[in-house]
């Protein structure tokens, strides 16, 4: 009986201490989804790329931004309306779905994943970088709390991916 007890109690310990992993993108938690944050070159304004996550696989579901002009760049088929705080949004009619991705990143446009409230830069200080975005089991978690503008589009990517349809 002490055995199964000590067996009971390590198990729960393992699943529920500092040396579990957990899910995550990139080192960040994944409540459910994450975005792809940066700053639109020709426009000049925040926009993001809001993923929900299934598994390790992620799907593209909407774009998000302060201008709706970022919206018509993409050129994809949805359904565009104005969230709350203003932003616009584009929920795509066909969902991409990925089991990772390689992103280029630059100083200019700042790529920074967005997830459980927390922000990750994936651009290098001069230059370009290629960045890869998977979604993986992991012991710790990292970032930083969201600067501006990428708090208001983390607080966006939070109500659409609780609130999403399927």
């Amino acid at each position: 009986m002490t055995r199964l007890l000590l067996a009971l109690a390590l198990v729960a310990a393992l699943g529920c201490g500092g040396g579990a992993e957990r899910l995550t993108v990139n080192g960040l938690p994944v409540p459910g989804g994450f975005a792809i944050a940066y700053v639109h070159s020709v426009y000049q304004a925040p926009a993001a790329e809001m993923f929900t996550v299934e598994g390790r696989r992620f799907t593209m579901r909407a774009v998000v931004s302060s201008s709706d002009s970022v919206l018509d760049y993409y050129a994809l088929d949805g359904t565009r309306s104005r969230a709350s705080g203003g932003l616009w949004v584009l929920r795509l009619a066909a969902p991409a779905t990925y089991d990772g991705l390689s992103l280029l990143t630059t100083s200019i446009g700042r790529r920074t994943l967005i997830a459980g409230g927390r922000c990750l830069p994936l651009y290098p200080a001069s230059g370009a970088a290629e960045a890869r975005v998977a979604v993986r089991l992991t012991p710790g978690v990292r970032g930083r709390s969201c600067p501006a503008p990428y708090d208001r589009l983390a607080a966006a990517g939070a109500a659409l991916t609780t609130s999403r349809s399927s």
